[in-house]
């Protein structure tokens, strides 16, 4: 029983994990909150239904997916956030929520209100052992997070993008006196962190069997306390957050039951742990 609940909140946190790395990286590079990044989880979904069913290839609907979403990142960093980069932070925030907001409700406007179910034919079966069964939407979900979370690692670490990302991230006006082209690593900071978030709509309409316009908006919250609980703009620390609101969530709901609604159990624990540390679970000179 434990061992089956330890996996499951393992896969729920590894989505998490994706849904909130792109506002992560966007803080983490910008110092801004993208809730907007949540808009993206939605369009994702969308257009994975879409493309599945156009192609009937789960690896079509992704590639797709999480290209297109990331381009409407690049566009949206470079005439939405870039002329407000000068400004105070909270104008921003107002901006991202404004465009969280309209794409909501243009998904509502062209593919309309109603739930669309999301099924997918894996080209691979459940795992089943002694005391564990794996279905396999949990294997999908442990394949993309894991080839996704290893791609950012190499990118950061491994680079010269990545390199370049830190610097921006440090001091973008010196990152500009040392010829690094900011624009561009702000391009592709957004790209991946609104096809990540693509990913994981797509991953948690897979796992539901299920779609609407209004989809992220409890996402939008539990991103918030995800990113806030790993620290500002960390990457490790948001996998790690994700990872542990997946396993509260879980054994609350196995063991005790579920005395408050589950999506507050996020702020439940944030709450906790930033009375503990309120820099967080993980602390850092500078973001990403």
């Amino acid at each position: 029983m434990f061992l089956q609940q330890l996996f499951n909140s393992i896969a729920i946190g590894s989505v998490y994990a994706l849904t909130s790395m792109g506002a992560t990286l966007i803080y983490g590079i910008l110092g801004i909150l993208d809730i907007a990044n949540a808009g993206a989880y939605v369009l994702g979904a969308y257009f994975g239904y879409l493309f599945y069913n156009l192609t009937g290839s789960i690896l079509f609907a992704f590639a797709g997916a999480m290209i297109l979403t990331g381009l409407l990142g690049v566009l949206i960093q470079k005439y939405v956030y870039r002329p407000l980069l000068s400004k105070p932070a909270y104008i921003p925030l107002i901006a991202s929520i404004g465009i969280f907001i309209f794409i909501e409700n243009i998904i509502r406007l062209i593919a309309g209100p109603t739930i669309k179910q999301f099924t997918v034919k894996l080209p691979f079966r459940d795992l089943e052992f002694t005391n564990l069964h794996i279905n396999n939407v949990w294997v999908l979900i442990f394949i993309v997070a894991m080839i996704l979370m290893l791609l950012l690692w190499y990118l950061l670490k491994k680079t010269k993008i990545g390199l370049a990302w830190r610097a921006t991230a440090q001091d973008i006006q010196i990152a500009k006196t040392m010829g690094i082209n900011t624009n561009k690593v702000i391009s592709l900071n957004f790209f991946l962190g609104y096809s990540f978030a693509a990913s994981a709509g797509i991953l948690i309409g897979i796992l539901y069997n299920s779609i609407y316009p209004t989809m992220g908006s409890v996402v939008s919250y539990k991103m918030l306390a995800i990113i806030v609980l790993g620290g500002l703009g960390n990457p490790f620390g948001t996998v790690v957050a994700a990872l542990l609101i997946g396993f509260v969530e879980t054994m609350v709901g196995a063991y005790i039951g579920f005395f408050i609604p589950r999506n507050a159990i996020a702020f439940v624990a944030l709450v906790i742990i930033l009375l503990i540390s309120p820099k967080g679970l993980f602390t850092q000179k500078s973001r990403i």
